[in-house]
């Protein structure tokens, strides 16, 4: 059989594709502009002793860890985690703590595609679109959601135009032994803007990021702004994301692709 590889990761690049404080900030230095470097490490060398005049290229760039294809943490979300399986929890895991077990499993994609922006998917969502595409999830199975946003990516209205995962909807899915779950929008959460305006018409702080504060509960990794999810089965597929590994970081960059036979 021909093995297929899908990428799902998007390139890390200053576009509006997240909010300013999110996006990278990438300065390229080409192979003429870093003769002034090159030459301090090689006393006397010139562009006539390199094959055509040519030194090498070189990248610095600044960026926050929820920038691009992340996977975010446990510790993102609270200080502490588990509470729901052991009296007064444990200590939240960073990004550098993730199982790696649980970075290569079978994935499940749901197509959340037909669900406004802003809306909040519910565990009857959940179980219905599972139902529809005939599969029952197993323990470790990677769920990830193909909302509207994936359409969306590179436009303004990026970060404001899918649905997100509320609370009871995360903890269904974190009850079935899902770990690691991932969508193609900017959060896992409703967008910001709608939460917002539900927060100050009904005044419920409970609204506010629940779906990562159901980490609180039970410990699970994310990831966030995927790309070519409509490219999948809806399973029959490996998920390979294995984050950078940053020192007790809340989040790391995952170069995340589907593995198809």
């Amino acid at each position: 059989m021909t093995r297929r590889i899908i990428d799902l990761s998007v390139a890390l690049e200053d576009k509006p594709t997240s909010p300013a404080h999110h996006r990278p900030q990438i300065s390229y230095v080409d192979h003429d502009q870093s003769w002034e470097l090159f030459s301090k490490l090689f006393p006397g060398i010139g562009p006539d002793d390199l094959p055509e005049g040519k030194a090498w290229a070189v990248e610095r760039v600044s960026l926050s860890t929820h920038a691009g294809t992340h996977m975010d943490a446990p510790w993102h979300y609270h200080p502490t985690t588990d509470h729901a399986l052991q009296e007064g929890g444990r200590p939240a895991p960073g990004i550098d703590e993730v199982p790696l077990d649980w970075c290569l499993k079978p994935g499940v994609k749901l197509d959340f595609r037909h669900m406004e922006a802003g809306y909040v998917v519910t565990p009857a969502d959940i179980q219905a679109e599972l139902k529809r595409i005939g599969h029952t999830l197993q323990p470790l199975d990677i769920v990830v959601a193909n909302t509207r946003a994936g359409a969306r990516y590179g436009q303004e209205d990026y970060w404001e135009s899918a649905c997100g995962f509320g609370r009871a909807a995360t903890l269904w899915l974190l009850e079935q032994g899902v770990r690691v779950v991932g969508t193609d929008s900017y959060s896992w959460d409703p967008a910001f803007k709608f939460v917002v305006e539900r927060y100050e018409r009904d005044r419920d702080p409970s609204i506010i990021w629940e779906g990562h504060k159901a980490g609180r509960d039970i410990g699970y990794f994310q990831m966030e702004k995927l790309t070519n999810l409509d490219q999948l089965p809806s399973h029959g597929f490996t998920i390979s994301c294995f984050p950078i590994k940053i020192k007790h970081g809340s989040a790391g960059w995952c170069r995340t692709v589907a593995i198809l036979d």
